[in-house]
């Protein structure tokens, strides 16, 4: 009899186990298709990430094998598309550096003093139309920056200099500045706005004012997240492509002066990629050259961003 009774009770448990796993597995099936779901899309960007890199590679390694590495990276002439041919990235690096660098001196200034107003000066409610205001030069199409530059703002400096051409790198320089401020504002506002209240009031208590809290206060702590805004700013600007094919020119200088036409690696891909040019051709795998080249330096950039966020970051408790 108890040894009937002891099967019924372990049937009975094993009946209810069963039931309650059951249970348990149609009540997190959604969570686990939810999982799976997240999962692939994770899968999907690393293969797509994966595939642009490999066809850079694979092409970049086919113009290599006719043209020399060292002359791709020394030479100061680059007219692929001429009769005389010449593979030297140095005229487009030196366009890139000089439009991003002069990009750099508008929005960076401007960006963390506009950063500095939201996070310490400004009242709620004015933050809350301030803000969003200024976000919306991020939602611009960067085509109508470039006309901006080429039909605004390129007459502006031709009136204050006759040195100053039709194409020029500083109209594309300004241009791009006021595109990327809202990323150096927004970045730097955030980094700014996470730093404790305790260390703005232990300041305020010894007497310091609104302005000595915030450049030796609030700056240095979030000092890290200002420097990873302003790399990512100039990563940003160094991919710029419309601003810089429309008002800076097509023509590879090796120059540093910003009064001239000068060419971007970007807009030389552009230039290419307009079907002119047949593919398979010489001239027509300078553009991975060039996209490979341009990948490093935005890689390289992100990376020291990375860097500087988690080697200088202040953790607070």
């Amino acid at each position: 009899m108890v040894r009937h009774q002891s099967a019924l009770e372990s049937s009975f448990s094993d009946a209810y186990a069963a039931a309650n796993a059951a249970s348990r597995w149609k009540r997190y099936l959604p969570e686990r298709i939810i999982k799976v779901v997240l999962f692939l899309c994770a899968i999907v960007s690393i293969f797509t990430t994966i595939g642009i890199v490999s066809v850079l590679i694979f092409e970049a390694a086919l113009f290599f094998q006719e043209v020399s590495i060292f002359e791709f990276l020394t030479s100061t002439k680059w007219t692929p598309l001429f009769a005389s041919k010449h593979f030297g990235i140095l005229p487009l690096l030196t366009g890139t550096l000089l439009t991003s660098i002069g990009a750099m001196f508008v929005a960076l200034p401007l960006g963390l003093m506009s950063a500095i107003y939201l996070s310490e000066y400004a009242p709620e409610t004015a933050r809350q139309i301030v803000k969003p205001v200024l976000e919306i030069l991020a939602g611009i199409p960067t085509v109508v920056y470039g006309y901006f530059a080429l039909l605004f703002v390129t007459p502006i400096l031709r009136a204050i200099s006759d040195d100053i051409s039709v194409f020029n790198g500083l109209s594309a320089s300004i241009v791009m500045g006021i595109m990327i401020l809202p990323m150096v504002s927004s970045l730097s506002e955030d980094a700014m706005r996470s730093v404790p209240r305790s260390l703005r009031e232990g300041a305020y208590a010894l007497g310091s004012t609104k302005l000595e809290v915030s450049t030796r206060v609030v700056i240095p702590a979030a000092l890290s997240g200002i420097v990873a805004a302003f790399i990512l700013a100039t990563s940003r600007a160094i991919g710029e492509t419309m601003i810089v094919t429309i008002a800076a020119g097509q023509n590879p200088n090796f120059t540093f002066n910003p009064f001239v036409p000068i060419e971007t690696m970007t807009a030389y891909i552009v230039q290419v990629s307009l079907g002119d040019t047949p593919t398979g051709t010489l001239e027509f795998k300078t553009i991975f050259a060039v996209g490979l080249s341009l990948f490093v330096i935005t890689l390289a950039m992100n990376l020291l961003s990375q860097f500087i966020v988690r080697r200088f970051r202040e953790v607070y408790e």
